[in-house]
C-alpha cells in the first residue's frame, strides 16, 4: 500500500487540520503506517523538529496523531506573515527570505511545486499512506495557476480529494456544490466527495440534503462529524485567533486549592506560538484569556507577553494601548509577568533590530537587564535544561539574540523579582516545571491556588487526538475512505458546470 488522500476545505478553518489529524490517528490504530503532509502552510504557530527544521505546528500535531516523528518533509513550505503584505518564506525548515504576496504568487510559488511533490513522493515511499491537508479553499480561482497545496498537488500526485465543510457557519451545501463547480474538469475528476464538520442536532434532518447533494454532484458524503467541545488542538494561524475570550475551553474540574489563578495573555500584533499557554489552560483552576486593554490586567495573577513575528511593532502596540505602563506597574509591585520569545525581547532594556523591523536602536520596556540584537540567521533549536528544580524541554525560533546582563538565571533568559523572560517555547508543557512555576506565581499573587498534582499535558493531548480518531471511526464511512486512500478517486465522476474560468 502506498496510498494517499488530500483533505481540502470549503473555507479556511473548515476543519481540515483536525480531520487530517483524526484520519491519521484512526489509520495508525488500524496498524497503518501513516504520515501527514501539507505542501504549503501559512502560520505564525510553528515547531522545531529534532533535526532543527521549522514546520507548521499543525503538522507537528498531526505527526503526533500518526505517532511518528515530525520532519521537514511534512511541511516543505511555511509562510510566516510579517505584515499584511509580506511573509518570511521557510523552505525545508530553513528561512530563505522575505517576499511580498505579489512576489510570491507571481512566480516563486509555482517554482516550488517540484519540491513539494518530491517531498510527498518521498513520504509515500516510506509510509503506507500519506494524508495531505489543503489550505483555504481549492476554489480560489485567482490562485489556481500557482497552486502547490490544493488541486495543484492533487493533480501532480494523482490524489483523491475529500472536501470538508463547516456546517456551523451555515450554507454548507452551497459551499460543497460551489467549490466543486468552480474547478476545472481535470480537478473535479479527483474530488471524490464531502465531509460535514461540526454538526449539531438530529442527523436525520440533514439526510435529505445529503441525498440531494449526491444527486446534484454524483458524489457521496463520507461523514457527518458532530460538534466536539473542548478540543484544544493547535491552531494553524495566529492571525485568526480571537483577541478576546478564553484561550481554549479550560478543564471543567474544580481547582485543587481555595482559589483560581487568572492568566491574561497580551494579544500583541503578529502573535506567534500562542499555543504556549495551552498547558496553563489545561490546569484545573487556571483561567486563561487574551486581553488587549490595560484595565484587563488589573485582576490578573499572571500576565504573559507571548511570542511575535514583530517585536518592535508589538512594543509600539503595548505603548499605544497603555499596556506597557501597566506592565511596568506590575513589575514595580512584584506582580508576576512572563515574557516568551518576542515577549521576552519586549521586556528588555534595549533592542537593536536591522533584520525584522529594520528600526535600528529601540528602547525596550526595561523590565529585565537584557539587550537584544537581531541576527540575520534564525536560531532553531530543541533545548533541554532545568528551572525551579525541575527538568524542562522547549524549542527556540527567533532572530533576536539576548545578552543577559543581570538578574537570576531562568532557562536561557533571566528573572528579576516577579518578572521572567525566556526564548523557550513549550517549556510550560513540562509538567513538573509548570507546577512549580504556578506555585511561585500563586505565592507572589497572594492566591491560595494549588496546582493539581497529576495533570499531564502530554496525556491530555493524547486523549484529544484519540477523540479525533474516534470522530472518524464512529461518524465517517471508514471503509469508503480506505478505498479512496488505496485506489484513488473513482472513475467517471460527473462534471459540474460551469467549471473553472478559462
Amino acid at each position: 500500500m502506498s496510498g494517499g488522500l488530500l483533505v481540502a476545505g470549503t473555507t479556511s478553518d473548515a476543519g481540515k487540520s483536525v480531520v487530517t489529524a483524526g484520519i491519521c490517528r484512526w489509520l495508525v490504530r488500524q496498524g497503518v503506517k501513516v504520515a501527514p503532509f501539507k505542501g504549503q502552510n501559512m502560520s505564525l504557530n510553528s515547531f522545531v523538529t529534532r533535526e532543527g527544521a521549522e514546520i507548521g505546528r499543525a503538522q507537528a500535531m498531526q505527526a503526533q496523531a500518526a505517532r511518528v516523528e515530525p520532519s521537514a518533509l511534512m511541511n516543505p513550505v511555511l509562510l510566516k506573515p510579517g505584515s499584511d503584505r509580506s511573509s518570511q518564506v521557510v523552505l525545508m525548515g530553513k528561512p530563505v527570505g522575505e517576499l511580498s504576496a505579489s512576489g510570491y504568487h507571481g512566480g516563486r510559488q509555482e517554482a516550488l511545486l517540484g519540491t513539494v511533490v518530491d517531498c510527498l513522493e518521498r513520504l509515500r515511499g516510506t509510509y503506507d499512506a500519506v494524508i495531505c491537508e489543503g489550505a483555504g479553499s481549492p476554489a480560489e480561482i485567482n490562485l489556481r495557476r500557482t497552486d502547490i497545496v490544493n488541486m495543484g498537488v492533487a493533480r501532480a500526485a494523482k490524489l483523491p480529494v475529500v472536501v470538508v465543510g463547516d456546517i456551523d457557519r451555515g450554507g454548507v451545501f452551497a459551499s460543497f456544490f460551489g467549490t466543486t463547480a468552480l474547478l476545472s474538469p481535470e480537478d473535479q475528476a479527483l474530488v471524490a466527495g464531502y465531509i460535514v464538520n461540526k454538526f449539531r442536532g438530529d442527523v436525520s434532518l440533514l439526510e435529505p440534503g445529503i441525498d440531494m447533494l449526491r444527486g446534484l454532484t454524483g458524489r457521496p458524503t463520507y461523514g457527518i462529524l458532530p460538534f466536539a467541545h473542548g478540543l484544544g488542538i493547535d491552531e494553524e494561524d495566529g492571525l485568526r485567533v480571537s483577541l478576546r475570550g478564553a484561550v481554549r475551553e479550560s478543564v471543567v474540574a474544580p481547582p485543587v486549592g481555595e482559589d483560581v489563578l487568572r492568566v491574561a495573555v497580551c494579544a500583541i500584533p503578529l502573535m506567534s506560538n500562542f499555543t504556549d499557554v495551552d498547558a496553563l489552560a489545561a490546569e484545573p483552576g487556571v483561567i486563561v484569556r487574551f486581553v488587549d486593554r490595560p484595565e484587563e490586567l488589573a485582576d490578573a495573577d499572571l500576565v504573559v507577553v507571548p511570542g511575535t513575528r514583530g517585536t518592535v511593532r508589538a512594543l509600539e502596540w503595548l505603548r499605544e494601548r497603555g499596556l506597557a505602563r501597566e506592565l511596568a506597574r506590575r513589575a514595580a509591585e512584584g506582580r508576576p509577568v512572563l515574557g516568551i520569545c518576542g515577549g521576552f525581547q519586549v521586556l528588555a532594556e534595549h533592542i537593536e533590530d536591522e533584520v525584522e523591523s529594520r528600526a535600528g536602536s529601540v528602547t525596550g520596556l526595561g523590565l529585565l537587564p537584557v539587550r537584544v540584537r537581531f541576527a540575520p540567521e534564525k536560531t532553531l533549536a530543541r533545548p533541554t535544561g532545568e528551572a525551579l528544580g525541575e527538568p524542562v524541554e522547549g524549542y527556540e525560533i527567533h532572530h533576536g539574540v539576548a545578552q543577559v546582563l543581570g538578574g537570576e538565571a531562568f532557562l536561557d533568559g533571566c528573572r528579576v523579582g516577579a518578572v521572567w523572560g525566556t526564548h523557550w517555547h513549550g517549556s510550560l508543557e513540562s509538567d513538573g516545571f509548570r507546577r512549580r512555576f504556578l506555585e511561585t506565581v500563586a505565592s507572589a499573587a497572594g492566591r491560595r491556588f494549588v496546582p493539581a498534582p497529576d495533570t499531564s499535558f502530554g496525556a491530555l493531548r493524547e486523549e484529544q487526538l484519540d477523540r479525533l480518531g474516534d470522530l472518524i471511526e464512529e461518524h465517517a464511512d471508514t471503509d469508503a475512505l480506505l478505498r479512496l486512500i488505496e485506489q484513488g478517486a473513482p472513475a467517471g465522476l460527473p462534471f459540474i458546470a460551469p467549471g473553472a474560468p478559462a
